[in-house]
């Protein structure tokens, strides 16, 4: 038998065995591997590609129906209520948290209740961050530094890569948060209908009126609707991130959730813009790591270089008289001097000496607003996970404490726990943003263009514009 074979999917590979990039492949996508049945290379791609290849359908969504849809039981008069009230409290007082531990003793049927989210099983291998970066680009050659490169094309290529790991970190955090995310709704979700249950006792037993039913029933529907979102939500989420690490089987993309992290980490005390870095640093890291920028820089010096200094002094006066003798900002200003217009060797010093500078300003503000976000972002964060939590917590404490003293009923507890999951799930999104502002910022500082949170950067580096001549 090969030391290398392995049962079922997944199962670690024994110390020893050789994995080469097509076995890494397999392992993720969960196909089984093994000396007798290795695809021949490029047989996944062919098999990912065939309309024949059979596939798992994907996970349906299990709507559990509303609490409460069987009729009620209304008392015919005021015996019969009382009988109802009374073998309701019977049942209540066998519990020792009342009506709450009641309703989830009595919530058997499986048919009736959420489908429990997906979280990382005991014992399986976490995928981190760099886990499935590996992943992707075992599937993403061009994304490979060659030595037979130039330094254009290396600078493309890191360019290339480092816009691939940004959009990968933040399908990967965007899928570890919306599963915690889901979880959080679920449980919001469940208060809610525990509130409607107790609401229907209260309607049978003759002491609540069915417009105050219907406001639990209107609560649980809103929550109803905000799980389904989040059902949502978390299926983009781990199909984008499928995507990025080329993972075609769904059996396997669906396995994915099992092996993500419950959370992500939380975001550090300090903020720092880099190993070395302070934060009047920042222009220069980004000026310095920006290698089409440089090359933009030596091109220009040398254009630039072939033309006198009074040349240029003279083209700069030309600029300036068209701008003075402009007549309507309708009207592009006009340049009359014919031989400055006739040198080529003063055009082209022109162009690179414009594109130069726009290129420049616009990575400096880059790297100014990139910066300011990751900031923001990280006191947010912080503020969400020290203090707005932290509030929350201590309100549903002292409305335990209310409850249990008999000066609260169960529907403010419940409230207060649906608050109490509402809050970490904003706090949960603010350390979302916080890691991807961090992703754009490394970005960044590799040399990707950055993103504005006002919409998408300008994109047009004046380096790749048609320079004419």
């Amino acid at each position: 038998m090969s030391p290398c074979r392995r049962s079922k999917p997944p199962v670690p590979v024994p110390s020893g065995c050789r994995l080469t990039p097509f076995l890494l492949a397999l392992a993720l996508t969960g196909l089984p591997v093994g000396t007798s049945a290795q695809p021949a290379p490029g047989e996944t791609a062919l098999r990912a590609a065939d309309p024949a290849t059979p596939s798992t359908p994907p996970a349906e969504l299990a709507m559990p129906g509303p609490a409460g849809d069987e009729a009620l039981e209304v008392p015919a008069d005021i015996e019969r209520a009382r009988a109802i009230w009374r073998r309701a409290n019977e049942r209540v007082a066998e519990f020792p948290r009342g009506h709450i531990d009641l309703l989830r003793w009595e919530a058997r049927n499986p048919a009736d209740r959420l489908p429990a989210p997906v979280g990382p099983v005991t014992g399986a291998v976490v995928m981190d961050m760099g886990e499935a970066l590996r992943a992707s680009l075992r599937h993403r050659p061009e994304l490979f530094i060659r030595t037979d490169m130039n330094p254009v094309e290396r600078s493309q290529v890191q360019v290339a890569y480092a816009t691939h790991v940004r959009a990968l970190q933040r399908a990967w955090m965007d899928a570890v948060t919306a599963q915690q995310s889901l979880r959080l709704k679920a449980e919001s979700l469940e208060a809610a209908s525990t509130g409607v249950e107790l609401g229907r006792r209260m309607v049978q037993a003759g002491n609540w009126s069915q417009a105050r039913l219907l406001r639990e029933q209107r609560v649980e529907a809103d929550a109803r609707g905000a799980w389904t979102s989040a059902w949502l939500a978390q299926t983009v989420a781990m199909e984008r991130l499928a995507r990025l690490l080329g993972a075609w089987d769904a059996q396997a993309v669906n396995g994915l959730a099992q092996r993500l992290p419950a959370q992500l980490p939380e975001p550090p005390d300090l903020l720092v813009p880099g190993e070395g870095l302070g934060p009047a640093d920042i222009e220069a890291a980004v000026l310095r790591r920006d290698t089409a920028l440089a090359l933009q820089r030596l091109k220009a010096g040398r254009e630039l270089a072939a033309v006198s200094t009074g040349t240029l002094g003279v083209w700069s006066q030309a600029l300036e008289d068209a701008l003075q003798a402009q007549s309507s900002p309708r009207t592009a200003p006009q340049v009359g001097n014919t031989p400055l217009l006739r040198d080529h060797a003063l055009e082209r010093a022109a162009r690179a000496e414009s594109a130069l500078l726009l290129a420049a300003a616009e990575r400096r503000s880059m790297a100014r607003e990139a910066w300011t976000q990751l900031q923001v972002r990280h006191a947010a964060a912080l503020h969400a996970q020290q203090v707005v939590v932290r509030l929350q917590t201590a309100r549903e404490q002292e409305t335990l404490l209310r409850y249990n003293g008999m000066l609260q009923s169960s529907w403010d507890l419940l409230a207060s726990a649906r608050e109490r999951m509402d809050t970490l799930d904003a706090a949960l999104q603010a350390r979302r943003d916080f890691w991807f502002a961090r992703a754009d910022w490394d970005a960044l500082l590799a040399g990707a263009d950055y993103q504005s949170a006002g919409g998408p950067s300008s994109g047009g580096n004046p380096a790749t514009a048609p320079q004419g001549h």
